[in-house]
């Protein structure tokens, strides 16, 4: 399968004392060993459904949602995501177009959803791309779109004449914070849980970066830094992008690219803080034969890049519609499955 360039958002939705509902479509133009269509949806960064073009069905991915939601609501799902299917065909050629571009491997992506805070407070967002990159994103407040660059300013003028803003940002305040509060309801015990992450530093000989690698832990919100001689230290540091397990919890990597002199005249420690507890690595830690690592420790990213792939994201980012956004009865889906760009 040719590779598809994917970019990820940097923000994560789920932190302790907030829950979240996001989507994302992905279109991939012709051409390419992958289906043309996908939907995940996700709750607090987990995914709970799947559907693509190949299988044209709606599936349950956590046991959750298949105990408390049953074929009527699959059915739903299906079908408006085979909507969406054509329309995502029919925005990713208009898009090219657009940019006077006839062939080659293309995407066209949404992301949209809501996160609903314990002091009730609640944010909503739409989000596009084509080929990794911003397209037009809702402005809620004031009703608008914002184009990111000149291709989208068509799209930004129809999409505000269709008054569509208006239609997603009921959907995001209402239906949205609905649905994700009867999905957290369903998922209690497992959203819910806490479960602190195993933390390894990794190196495959002594001259190559050293990887500090956080995994199986749950809510999705961690942080890691680095600190050089007990000092925040930033530089020569790639942070990878929050990946999930196959077991619903969640792993992330951040890399420091530094040479063997610099580790050993200087102190260095990795720092995982994660809900209240702080686990920190220092050089005493580090495992120095990467590829000796148990297989388990990375098995997780596998299915993580599958979803990353699949999703082929800014973030989690973009898709389509021909008609403005109007909410599915008894259905959580806030797609603008029929807006046209």
């Amino acid at each position: 399968m040719r590779s598809v360039v994917l970019l990820l958002l940097g923000a994560q939705l789920a932190y302790a004392g907030t829950h979240s509902l996001k989507y994302v479509y992905t279109g991939v133009s012709r051409g390419i060993d992958f289906p043309e269509f996908t939907a995940v949806g996700m709750v607090d960064d987990g995914q709970f459904m799947y559907f693509d073009s190949n299988s044209m069905k709606a599936v349950p991915k956590t046991e959750w949602i298949r105990q408390n939601e049953g074929a009527d609501y699959w059915d739903r799902q299906t079908q408006v995501l085979i909507g969406a299917h054509q329309v995502f065909k029919d925005s990713i050629q208009i898009v090219m177009e657009r940019f006077n571009q006839s062939k080659g491997v293309h995407t066209w992506q949404n992301m949209y959803g809501c996160e609903l805070n314990d002091d009730g407070t609640t944010q909503g967002f739409y989000q596009y791309a084509y080929d990794g990159e911003d397209f037009v994103s809702l402005d809620k407040n004031t009703l608008t779109w914002t184009a990111a660059n000149p291709q989208a300013v068509i799209t930004k003028h129809k999409w505000e004449a269709l008054a569509v803003a208006e239609q997603n940002k009921g959907y995001l305040e209402n239906t949205c914070i609905e649905w994700l509060k009867k999905y957290v309801a369903y998922g209690k015990d497992t959203l819910e849980r806490k479960v602190s992450p195993q933390v390894s530093l990794l190196q495959k000989d002594p001259s190559s970066p050293v990887t500090c690698h956080a995994t199986g832990f749950y809510p999705s919100g961690v942080t890691i830094t680095w600190q050089k001689n007990g000092q925040d230290h930033d530089e020569d540091v790639d942070l990878g992008e929050l990946l999930p397990n196959e077991d619903g919890s969640f792993q992330r990597m951040s890399t420091l690219n530094v040479g063997p002199d610099e580790w050993k005249n200087n102190r260095f420690s990795c720092v995982v803080e994660h809900q209240d507890k702080t686990i920190r690595k220092t050089e005493d830690d580090i495992i120095t034969n990467f590829d000796s690592v148990p297989i388990a420790i990375i098995v997780g990213a596998v299915a993580a890049v599958v979803l990353v792939i699949v999703i082929g994201v800014v973030g989690y980012l973009v898709y389509q519609r021909k008609k403005g956004f109007k909410p599915v009865s008894a259905s959580d889906d806030g797609s603008n499955s029929s807006a046209r760009t």
